[in-house]
C-alpha cells in the first residue's frame, strides 16, 4: 500500500540534492561490486561477493525507502518475497526475485536522475534568491545592469527602488520554482514506488489470494448460517409443528366421544402454533431483521441493545444510509458482539458506536468488562471476522486483561 502526505518544499529541495550523493555513492559501490563478482564468478569468489552486492542493493533500498517516507511524504510498501533458511537458500532466493534486480535498477538510473535533480534545485533557488535579494547586493556590482525591451528601449537598473521590480520577477520565479520542484518530487516519489515498490503483478496476485481467502471465508460463513439454520428449524419450529400435527389428530378422534379432551387437545395445538410462529419470527429475524430493512440501522441496533441483558448505549451516524450488505453486516456484528459480551465478559456497560468515513462504515463495541478477548478458530469473534471479510472489511479486537474490550470493525462502503 502507498499513501502520499505533503512533505513541503524545504524537505523536497533537500531531498533533491542529497540525492546526488547518495546516488554517486551507491552507483559506484554497487556497480564496482557487481562487475567484480561478474569477472571473478568463474573461480567461485564472484558468487560470494555478487550475494553481498544484492544484501547490500537491498539494504540501500530499504533505507531510501525510509528516507522518500520521510522527505517526499510517500510510503512504498516493501516488494520482497520471504526467504527460505540457508545460505545458500537465501542466495537463490534473492537472485530469483524481480524486486532484487529492480533496487539494482534504481541505484543504476539514480546517479544521471540525481545529478539532473540537484542541477535543476541549485538553478531554480539560486535564480530565486539572486533576483529577489538583487536591491540589497546591487551597489557592489562593478557595473550596471541594463535590460533592453526593444530598440532604443533600455531600462537601468542603477538604484535600490529601480531594482525592486526585479524582486518581483524573484517572487513569480520562486512560485514557479516551488511548483516545478514540488512537480519533480512527485515524479521522483512515483519513480521510487515504480522500482522499489511492489510491482503490479505481485499487487495483482496478492490482491487474487486474498480475494480468494476471503471468498473462502464467506462460504464458510454462509454454510455455517445455513446449519444454524437448519438446526433451528429440526429442533424449534419443525417440533412445535408436528406437535400441532398431532394433537389435531387426536383431537379430531375425541371430537365424537370426548369433546372436552378434545378441546384441551386444539388447546395445546393452538400453544404450540403460537409457539412455532414465534419461533420462525425469531429465525427470520437472525435471518433478516424487518426493522433493519424498514427503519435502518440506528432502530435495529436499539432493538439489540432493548432486549440485551446489559446495559448498551448505542451511538449511530451513517446517513445518508450505507448499502444493504454493510448495513446487515453491521447489525450481525454488534448482535454476536453483544452475545459475546452477555455470556463472557462480566462487563456492565456496553457501548455501541457506528460512524462513517469517506469510504467505510466503522463499527464500534466497547465494554467494561474483564477482557482477554482473542480471535480463536471457530469462535464468535472469528465468526465476525468471516462475516466482515465477506465485503472485504476488517476486525480489529483490542482486549487487555482486565478490560476494557474494543471490537472495531471497518466495513468498506461507497455511497
Amino acid at each position: 500500500m502507498t499513501t502520499r502526505t505533503n512533505p513541503g518544499i524545504l524537505r523536497t529541495s533537500g531531498y533533491l540534492l542529497v540525492n546526488l550523493v547518495t546516488g554517486i555513492f551507491w552507483f559506484v559501490l554497487l556497480v564496482t561490486l557487481g562487475a567484480v563478482s561478474l569477472g571473478t564468478a568463474l573461480i567461485w569468489v564472484g558468487l560470494p561477493l555478487g550475494v553481498l552486492t544484492m544484501v547490500l542493493a537491498r539494504g540501500a533500498a530499504t533505507a531510501e525507502r525510509a528516507w522518500v517516507r520521510t522527505a517526499l511524504g510517500v510510503e512504498v510498501a516493501r516488494p520482497y518475497r520471504p526467504l527460505p533458511d540457508g545460505f545458500v537458500a537465501r542466495a537463490k532466493a534473492l537472485a530469483k526475485d524481480p524486486a532484487t534486480w529492480r533496487d539494482f535498477a534504481y541505484w543504476v538510473v539514480m546517479l544521471p536522475l540525481g545529478a539532473i535533480e540537484f542541477a535543476l534545485t541549485v538553478a531554480l533557488w539560486s535564480a530565486v534568491a539572486a533576483t529577489v535579494a538583487l536591491p540589497f547586493y546591487l551597489h557592489r556590482l562593478p557595473a550596471t545592469w541594463e535590460v533592453e525591451f526593444a530598440p532604443g528601449v533600455v531600462y537601468s537598473i542603477d538604484s535600490f527602488v529601480k531594482a525592486l521590480p526585479v524582486t518581483l520577477v524573484g517572487l513569480v520565479l520562486g512560485f514557479l520554482a516551488y511548483r516545478l520542484l514540488t512537480a519533480l518530487g512527485r515524479g521522483h516519489g512515483a519513480f521510487a514506488r515504480a522500482l522499489l515498490g511492489p510491482s503490479r503483478t505481485s499487487l495483482l496476485s496478492a490482491e487474487a489470494e486474498r480475494l480468494s481467502a476471503s471468498r473462502a471465508r464467506g462460504v464458510e460463513a454462509a454454510e455455517v448460517e445455513r446449519r444454524r439454520i437448519e438446526r433451528d428449524l429440526h429442533d424449534g419450529a419443525q417440533q412445535r409443528l408436528v406437535a400441532v400435527a398431532m394433537g389435531l389428530g387426536r383431537a379430531r378422534g375425541k371430537l365424537e366421544t370426548d369433546p372436552d379432551g378434545a378441546r384441551e387437545l386444539i388447546a395445546e395445538a393452538h400453544a404450540d402454533a403460537k409457539l412455532a410462529i414465534s419461533e420462525l419470527r425469531d429465525l427470520a429475524r437472525g435471518i433478516y431483521p424487518s426493522v433493519l430493512g424498514d427503519r435502518g440501522l440506528d432502530a435495529a441496533l436499539s432493538s439489540l441493545a432493548a432486549r440485551c441483558p446489559i446495559p448498551v448505549e448505542v451511538r449511530v451516524d451513517v446517513e445518508p444510509r450505507p448499502p444493504t450488505a454493510v448495513e446487515s453486516t453491521a447489525y450481525f456484528t454488534v448482535a454476536e458482539a453483544l452475545t459475546n459480551v452477555a455470556k463472557h465478559s462480566g462487563a456492565t456497560q456496553v457501548l455501541v458506536d457506528v460512524s462513517r468515513t469517506d469510504g467505510s462504515v466503522v463499527v464500534e463495541v466497547i465494554d467494561n468488562g474483564r477482557g482477554g478477548a482473542e480471535v480463536r478458530p471457530g469462535g464468535g469473534l472469528a465468526g465476525l471476522a468471516d462475516r466482515a471479510a465477506t465485503i472485504d472489511g476488517v476486525v480489529v479486537v483490542l482486549s487487555p486483561a482486565g478490560g476494557p474490550t474494543v471490537i472495531r470493525t471497518e466495513l468498506p462502503c461507497e455511497w
